[in-house]
């Protein structure tokens, strides 16, 4: 397992984190984070929809910047409001606001989620409405599915995803200097932001073992050319480490 030397592309702090995890398992990562986050302006119907959170029968909170960025603007706890998440780390900021969080044991996907019978309870009510916090864009499936089940569905989007800016071949360069043997993305997003990074160089980077969070990315990557991506089941360190312990190369 120690052989493993990785790319991290998560935000700085969650890669600051998921790589002193690596290190202590003895694996070597470097980061370069390919998603950025800035939140959207409150604006006066933001803030109509958390005064309002009693018409939901369930709040769905799907990352980590959604669950922090929702907490400055919460008022009151609503410990009443069924609360669920897509992953433990994000679960672990709603639940220290006192805020009792429903989230897979397994899977760090909307998937997963979906399986929840506390979600499915609560959507099974007559006019059930969802509400989802989220960044632009995403989670489709997740609104999708729950409106084949009855449920009435509500976005509301608080901060946007970019790119850092990098010079032309960083990637490649890091990938050569450092002898990284394995590439992490955490999101869809994510995927196409190390796409689009790549560029010309994609065919190369292709053919490094992926590690992606769940089946959608997966396929995504392997629409994309990548020639052998590592579904992970999960988004978290935990998960991620028994990818590369039962991953050859």
């Amino acid at each position: 397992m120690t052989e493993w030397r990785v790319l991290l592309t998560r935000p700085a702090e969650e890669s600051t984190a998921l790589a002193a995890s690596l290190s202590d398992a003895g694996i070597f990562s470097s980061s370069l984070p390919l998603l950025d986050i800035q939140p959207l302006a409150v604006t006066p119907e933001q803030q109509a929809i958390f005064r309002n959170l009693g018409r939901y029968c369930a709040v769905i909170v799907v990352s980590k910047p959604a669950a922090r960025l929702a907490m400055q603007q919460l008022d009151q706890p609503w410990p009443q409001l069924p609360w669920f998440s897509v992953g433990a780390a994000t679960a672990q900021v709603l639940a220290e606001h006192g805020l009792n969080v429903h989230y897979p044991q397994t899977g760090d996907d909307s998937e997963a989620l979906l399986q929840l019978p506390a979600l499915r309870e609560a959507v099974a009510r007559p006019g059930a409405r969802v509400l989802i916090l989220r960044g632009e864009g995403g989670r489709e499936l997740l609104a999708q599915r729950l409106r084949e089940q009855g449920a009435s569905v509500d976005y509301l989007e608080l901060y946007r995803r970019f790119l850092p800016a990098y010079e032309a071949g960083v990637l490649t360069q890091r990938i050569q200097l450092e002898r990284l043997n394995g590439v992490v993305v955490s999101s869809g997003q994510g995927f196409l932001h190390l796409q689009t990074l790549a560029g010309a160089d994609w065919p190369q980077v292709a053919q490094l073992p992926l590690f992606v969070p769940s089946p959608r990315v997966q396929e995504m990557a392997q629409a994309a050319g990548a020639e052998k991506v590592v579904d992970c089941r999960g988004a978290s360190a935990a998960a991620l480490l028994v990818a590369l312990r039962s991953t050859t190369f």
